[in-house]
């Protein structure tokens, strides 16, 4: 039974889907059978990814306006993985998503799915609307990127306040599973100063650091222009190193090593 693992934060340009893409290319390097799944109606996952958007194979846009849609139509099978693509309607849901049990859409989906694999990892919009609150409703737990600077401070506060309402409300087994640094470097005094600050925030809202931290480079940019996860386009760079440490962490504390 795949456990659903959501990628979220409120900066939308702080590493959301490089995390996404990178995570799950990294548990497919351990041998996880990983289904990638793209709500931002941005696409980015997709497009990285190579998937087919124009609305000619089933998005996840169609598998939440249509609840009895076989999800398996939608599964794209491409180089870095196995994907179900976003479409730019998805920036309508707020309105088009009004009917009774709106917030279990995603989830419905996502259980006749969760047998063919071990993870599957969403990547997530930078809002608090009904996309966010579907994504959590389906998801285990929750993975936030963030930077060492005040604004990605201000977002894990502004989420952790919607998580706690879905917790409440649609998902009381919801966690969150950490915060992940990006584009860190342990050089800078200001870094090390807000990475103190996270850590801090993590432990009010109950949650952890991860150990681990992506460090800044140009690789990982240069990765999603060839439209190649860090493992395929520079699997000797430090930032390969990093994600496989960040990976092998997650492994641990979830007890699937």
């Amino acid at each position: 039974m795949a456990e659903v693992i959501a990628i979220t934060n409120q900066k939308g340009g702080v590493g959301k889907t490089t995390t996404t893409l990178n995570f799950g290319a990294g548990l497919k390097k351990q041998g996880k059978r990983v289904l990638f799944v793209d709500m931002d109606p941005q696409c980015s996952l997709s497009y990285i990814m190579g998937g087919d958007c124009s609305g000619a194979i089933a998005s996840t846009r169609d598998l939440l306006l249509n609840p009895r849609l076989d999800p398996i139509i939608a599964v794209q099978c491409l180089k870095e993985g196995d994907l179900i693509c976003a479409h730019p309607g998805l920036s309508a849901m707020d309105v088009m998503l009004t009917q009774a049990g709106k917030e279990f859409r995603l989830q419905t989906a996502l259980q006749q799915l969760a047998m063919r694999y071990d993870y599957i990892v969403i990547d997530s919009p930078p809002n608090l609307g009904i996309l966010t609150v579907n994504i959590l409703t389906a998801s285990h737990g929750v993975i936030i990127p963030a930077l060492a600077d005040i604004f990605s401070l201000q977002g894990v506060g502004q989420l952790y306040s919607t998580i706690q309402a879905v917790k409440n409300y649609c998902n009381p087994g919801l966690h969150i599973y950490g915060i992940l640094l990006g584009r860190h470097t342990d050089r800078f005094i200001l870094h090390r100063s807000m990475r103190d600050m996270l850590e801090d925030t993590a432990r009010q809202i109950e949650t952890r650091v991860f150990k681990a931290s992506i460090r800044d480079a140009v690789a990982v940019r240069e990765a999603e222009a060839a439209q190649q996860s860090i493992f395929t386009y520079a699997p000797k760079s430090k930032q390969a190193r990093d994600y496989e440490a960040f990976v092998d962490e997650f492994l641990h504390m979830r007890g699937a090593r």
